[in-house]
């Protein structure tokens, strides 16, 4: 392996030494296909003959250092069109130094010291020599599904070990069956730790979602897929449902990332990682629809692909499509990015509602047609922390109230939560009571936590507040064009109101599909001076920089009633919870 190990500053010195070389020497025995060679060598066509190379003048592509200069200086949507649009050769060293930069930006645990992976390699086997004895993989791989992309028994035994180090590093994840196949495709360009510590990126990122990590994930993930395809791959979906009519579009769709990750030819999935790495899930939706749209249009002129042929397993019949896929990676990927309508917002309301509708119905499908009952209602807080919270809130202890009902408060409001964060316990990060008046001591003991609870008491004994889906810290961030964005968050934002009255008022995106306009997506907003929860005519929460003073009104974004009924109101406490293990 490699001789010292790195921790995560260290990548980008790594990648740079590396930029003679095609891999690592001691990685090759990884391969049963030699894919980091020479471009002038003819092994690489004789093995396997999708990765021969066109003649004729290639146009110009974009370097590691060019891009690695764009991502320090913060140009990432600049990076994406670059990714997008340079068809890289399958043999080419920049992978090597390319995909740890780009699943590096996504690293959270930014304290990671060097030798942390060798570390928990010893722990968890007890020795850092690979054995030879088959590794016994976590729970959450599907064995049906441990694509290798012609690893040798070695190279197997290396993904084996890291699916196993990370799964020892997060016991968060419980279900993940494309962490597997995403690990035999790193190996291919970087040496085991790089695997290791691109993987943690990508599992660990807070701003955009790579790898489903639970079951609920992978049933939301794939019936939002589900809902896509009916709008932007409509005359496809009508085709499955016409030629077989009892069997369930749901069967056809329960394997949509197989489509790509066990289908596509080895070239256009590595192309597809590249902007994968990059830009997140997002890409293989959009792969999807260009697969399902593709099939359509080879089943009207192809006899291969005739109802008679494929209406007893559509599902099959598209990954037997996909090995044979009639376009070329970049053409694949330029009708992919040529999707109108598919914006990241829209993505994130399907999602967000898909899960909503799977929570009310207290069901949990794991893709064998098993209806498990969610858990959510066994996942309120222990008996210590509703004593814990209620005798540091000072808005759930109104004295108007015992402490029968100060209980039936903290319940209500744990039903709104989503699902996965009831897993987790509240902690008070902020009181006005203790802490003082200030936003910025508000910024400093609340920025970095995400999601937050806010719950104000006023002085006339309202109480009410928001959940908050993103850092406060993103206050702070800039666009493409180095402008701070006024207004941040998601659609899992929203309010609600304990007392007098008890109401939770959702994103208004969750109610359909139909684009709201940008009113509609005016969730947070802060900066010196205020706070602003909600917008659009209007601003559901609004308080003054002493915490002292603030208003309600009706918004576009929630679609509530002011939340007191003056309207304007007088703090008498504040209070933000966080959530511990997040």
């Amino acid at each position: 392996m490699v001789g010292k190990v790195l921790g995560i500053r260290d990548l980008e010195q790594f990648s740079s030494r590396r930029s003679s070389v095609y891999v690592d020497p001691e990685c090759e025995k990884f391969f049963e296909l030699p894919l980091f060679i020479a471009a002038s060598s003819n092994d690489i066509t004789t093995k396997c003959q999708c990765w021969q190379f066109s003649p004729g003048k290639e146009p110009a592509l974009r370097s590691f250092t060019e891009i690695q200069q764009l991502l320090q200086q913060g140009k990432k949507h600049i990076v994406k069109n670059i990714l997008r649009e340079n068809s890289w050769p399958i043999n080419s060293p920049i992978r090597s130094q390319l995909w740890p930069q780009l699943c590096a930006q996504h690293l959270t645990k930014s304290n990671v010291l060097d030798g942390f992976y060798w570390e928990m390699v010893h722990q968890v086997f007890g020795t850092t020599e690979l054995s030879e004895k088959p590794i016994m993989l976590p729970a959450f791989v599907d064995a049906t599904h441990c694509l290798p992309y012609h690893l040798t028994g070695t190279g197997r035994s290396v993904a084996d070990r890291i699916v196993n180090v990370l799964g020892y590093d997060c016991p968060d994840i419980t279900y993940s069956p494309v962490l597997y196949p995403i690990t035999s495709l790193l190996l291919h360009f970087m040496s085991e730790e790089e695997a290791y510590l691109c993987l943690a990126g990508l599992v660990g990122s807070k701003e955009k979602t790579f790898i489903n990590q639970t079951k609920l994930q992978h049933e939301v993930t794939w019936k939002t897929v589900m809902q896509i395809a009916k709008k932007h791959a409509k005359s496809a979906v009508a085709y499955f449902q016409r030629i077989c009519p009892g069997q369930k579009l749901e069967r056809v769709f329960m394997d949509w990332c197989w489509w790509i990750l066990a289908g596509l030819p080895f070239q256009h999935l590595v192309r597809i990682m590249d902007c994968y790495f990059h830009e997140g899930i997002k890409v293989l939706y959009r792969v999807a629809l260009v697969i399902l749209n593709l099939f359509h249009k080879e089943c009207q002129s192809n006899n291969e692909w005739s109802p008679d042929n494929i209406k007893n397993d559509i599902g099959n019949a598209l990954i037997k499509f996909c090995k044979k896929i009639p376009v070329s990676p970049a053409k694949l990927l330029h009708a992919a990015f040529s999707i109108r309508g598919l914006s990241t917002q829209y993505i994130s309301r399907i999602f967000i509602k898909t899960e909503m509708l799977l929570k009310s119905r207290s069901v949990l499908n794991s893709g064998s047609k098993q209806l498990i009952k969610s858990r959510s209602s066994d996942n309120l807080p222990t008996s210590q922390s509703q004593v814990n919270i209620q005798m540091m809130s000072h808005t759930l202890t109104i004295r108007e109230l015992h402490s029968e009902s100060c209980r039936n408060l903290l319940f209500t409001l744990w039903s709104w939560l989503p699902v996965r964060i009831t897993m987790y316990q509240p902690v008070l990060l902020y009181t006005t009571e203790e802490h003082g008046c200030s936003l910025t001591t508000f910024y400093v003991r609340v920025e970095q936590h995400e999601p937050t609870l806010l719950m104000i008491k006023t002085c006339n004994n309202e109480v009410f507040g928001a959940y908050c889906s993103s850092r406060w810290f993103e206050r702070n961030v800039k666009d493409d064009k180095g402008q701070r964005q006024a207004y941040f968050g998601t659609g899992e934002t929203f309010l609600f109101s304990l007392y007098p009255e008890r109401a939770k008022y959702p994103w208004v995106g969750i109610e359909g599909d139909r684009d709201l306009g940008h009113s509609s997506e005016l969730f947070m907003a802060a900066d010196s001076k205020m706070i602003t929860i909600g917008g659009g005519e209007g601003q559901a929460i609004w308080m003054d920089e002493n915490i002292r003073f603030g208003k309600t009104d009706s918004c576009k974004t929630f679609n509530n009633p002011p939340l007191c009924p003056s309207g304007d109101f007088e703090i008498r406490v504040l209070e933000v919870y966080g959530f511990v293990g997040i």
